[in-house]
């Protein structure tokens, strides 16, 4: 038990709460005093504004009557039961009428109001152990006796003890409600990060499929699991494709690698004519450029995944660079039978990095136009156009050649994959995994959908919001 509430303290959460505790306490200590200090206050001001009435109207019997009717008033006044003090005493200090039996020393020395409280002794008391405070009015008369009227404070004390004792009755179980509920909340607040260290302990150890437990409830822990899984599930397709990279690296590359070396050695083989090296030494220049492009788009493709291109987005609109695209392969396009053409263009202006749009638009007409097609009877055909959906503009490369399988749509996007076997077609198999990696920089989408027949390669780029 003592272990984990060592534990429990450990937790920036629990030292939170425990200080929060702590200054509530203090706060409710304090608030104990104004209170009580407050209350004992009003009802001591209360106390002189009616003991200035009861000395102004005895004032009044004096002035009247003098001094006989003076002390008939006093000692009517004090038969009476009630919290009222009143003494006649003549001019040496002795007690005449009244019902103060005794008064603490030096009290009727001064005229006036006492300037503190003091103790006294109720005639007749039985218990002379019991302590009285008052506070009193002192008037000198002319022939020197004088004359006390005060007020016992044994009301105010009792209502200060009765308030103090039900701020601090409701204060502890407040604070008692409040220590449990930070125990008991602390508790499960160790347990969810226990649950946390053991899934992390896991995951740590290999498993990149494990996840954080998520209770459901939508605390601080489940968004902090949410996004670690986010995280993890990030992890572990990037491991996948490291993983998928590493295959297809050694499938692709082993063909021009080999290629390499088999040209080398043939031309080191005797009996060679010079023009027979320089045509091996251009064959291996030309598998080495393939090499260099094909590492050269692996690297294009971590840097954009890594958001190193990002510094360089411009406002501008895409419909120039569809211009400038289709006036590039409209020669390759002739020369392959293929009939390229522009569709409906859009003048939004959108946040780019010019650069990478233009190389991945280039990247799709490309392949549309290697395996674009009809049927018999119908001609070869690439559109390239653009679309506005909800907030949205799409460009779209469309053929008619024999497309992708639906199933197969995910697929094709990922490194040096190609759907041709016999690999026939030049190219790396990185062009779609490119213009992903692009998008998801723009903080779009590649999307491919069925042309019927042929394919459709769509870019869907957000509006910014101030524009559109």
């Amino acid at each position: 038990m003592m272990s984990r509430f060592a534990a429990l303290m450990r937790t920036t959460a629990a030292r939170l709460s425990a200080l929060y505790l702590l200054l509530f306490m203090l706060g409710a200590v304090a608030l104990v005093f104004y209170m009580t200090n407050l209350s004992v206050s009003l009802l001591t001001s209360q106390t002189q504004q009616s003991l200035n009435e009861e000395v102004a109207s005895i004032g009044a019997s004096y002035s009247r009557g003098g001094i006989p009717l003076l002390v008939r008033i006093i000692d009517r006044r004090s038969r009476q039961p009630g919290a009222y003090l009143y003494l006649v005493a003549d001019p040496a200090g002795r007690i005449l009428a009244g019902n103060v039996e005794s008064l603490q020393p030096g009290v009727l020395d001064s005229d006036g109001m006492v300037e503190r409280s003091f103790t006294y002794q109720r005639y007749g008391e039985q218990n002379t152990s019991e302590i009285h405070k008052a506070i009193a009015v002192v008037i000198a008369l002319p022939n020197g006796m004088r004359v006390l009227v005060g007020r016992d404070l044994g009301e105010p004390e009792r209502f200060r003890d009765i308030v103090r004792r039900a701020l601090v009755l409701a204060l502890g179980i407040m604070g008692i409600g409040a220590f449990l509920i930070w125990y008991f909340v602390g508790r499960r607040a160790l347990l969810r990060i226990d649950q946390l260290s053991s899934a992390s302990q896991r995951i740590m150890g290999g498993d990149l499929t494990g996840r954080l437990p998520i209770s459901g409830s939508g605390d601080e822990f489940d968004r902090l699991s949410g996004s670690l899984n986010a995280m993890l599930g990030r992890i572990h397709e990037l491991n996948d494709g490291l993983k998928q990279v590493s295959d297809n690296i050694a499938h692709d590359l082993k063909t021009p690698l080999t290629r390499l070396r088999n040209r080398a050695e043939a031309a080191l083989t005797g009996g060679r004519l010079t023009k027979d090296y320089r045509n091996a030494l251009e064959g291996i220049i030309a598998e080495s450029d393939q090499l260099i492009r094909t590492f050269n788009a692996i690297l294009m493709i971590s840097r954009l995944e890594a958001g190193y291109s990002s510094e360089n987005m411009q406002i501008m609109p895409v419909a120039p660079i569809l211009h400038d695209v289709a006036d590039l392969y409209e020669p390759v396009a002739e020369d392959a039978g293929v009939s390229l053409s522009l569709g409906d263009l859009d003048e939004t202006p959108l946040r780019i990095n010019r650069e990478l749009v233009g190389q991945t638009v280039s990247n799709l007409v490309d392949n549309a136009i290697k395996y674009a097609g009809g049927g018999e009877g119908s001609s070869a055909t690439v559109i390239l156009s653009m679309e506005r959906q909800d907030r949205n503009i799409l460009i779209v490369v469309a053929d008619n050649g024999p497309g992708i399988p639906e199933e197969q749509h995910g697929q094709v996007t990922e490194r040096f994959v190609r759907l041709e076997e016999s690999r026939t077609q030049p190219g790396l198999g990185l062009g779609l995994s490119l213009a992903k990696a692009v998008m998801k920089l723009h903080g779009g989408s590649l999307r491919l959908e069925d042309n019927k027949p042929g394919l459709r390669a769509v870019l869907a780029f957000p509006v910014p919001e101030n524009g559109g």
